[in-house]
């Protein structure tokens, strides 16, 4: 079964009301509001569940573009293709802090109003993860995933973008003339277990194993000083500490 829908970190926030009368009244009125949940549905912008305190009900699937952190109409006024770069990527997603860039100046390049700042909340990001269902996303094909890091701007709107749309600033790292990447989308699956030519172990029990190449190796390995050896591959278990064997 499929989790589209997460709790979000508190948040209060102001509705543009138009949104919540499906367009026909309400443009430049806000109505408070604090965020509950996220839901994530494959193609769509993600959709935000919101209690709205002064009606005593909760309003649910806005796209990030409804939502404002002060109640007045911001400037620039971006609409939701600048705000929110990529659709869900999958049914299931799961909601992180990424604790130690949280804190610090985050940059925006959006689509069609330059470099935005803002400040972190936390990251929705997808995944597959009902394996009983075909797997029709991308989420996890490492050359297409994209993380949506949920940012507070400094014009008063919210965005989520993905990694390679942001930078990072911290005052204590980060040098004044930061360079420009010049790195590649990774494109490689990377795994440990496969195609590695060292032996299998179904035919062992030993709890300090070693696979049939190792043992026609001979190989021996210690450990620690030269007081302290640890012959695994030998059958052995031998520590010399003071003089004295066990």
């Amino acid at each position: 079964m499929a989790n589209y829908i997460a709790n979000l970190p508190t948040k209060k926030v102001w509705v543009r009301k138009e949104y919540l009368t499906n367009f026909q009244s309400g443009h430049g009125e806000f109505i408070e509001g604090l965020w509950v949940t996220a839901k994530s549905i494959q193609g769509r912008a993600f959709y935000f569940e919101t209690y709205l305190p002064e009606y005593g009900a909760m309003y649910d699937k806005l796209p990030i573009s409804a939502f404002l952190s002060s109640p007045k109409t911001p400037d620039p006024d971006m609409d939701l293709v600048n705000l929110q770069f990529w659709n869900c990527m999958d049914y299931d997603f799961t909601v992180i802090v990424k604790q130690f860039v949280a804190p610090m100046e985050w940059e925006l390049r959006t689509r069609h109003f330059g470099n935005q700042k803002g400040q972190y909340i936390c990251t929705l990001d997808n995944y597959h993860g009902d394996f009983d269902q075909i797997d029709a996303s991308t989420s996890e094909m490492p050359d297409e995933h994209k993380s949506f890091n949920l940012i507070q701007l400094r014009n008063g709107q919210f965005a989520l973008y993905p990694n390679n749309r942001c930078r990072i600033y911290d005052t204590s790292m980060t040098p004044e003339k930061v360079k420009t990447p010049d790195f590649k989308v990774s494109t490689r699956i990377f795994e440990v277990e496969n195609d590695v030519n060292w032996g299998r172990l179904g035919d062992c029990d030993d709890y300090f194993w070693t696979t049939p190449d190792e043992r026609e190796s001979d190989i021996s390995v210690g450990i620690g000083t030269d007081d302290m050896n640890l012959d695994f591959y030998k059958g052995g278990f031998t520590i010399d500490l003071d003089g004295q064997e066990n």
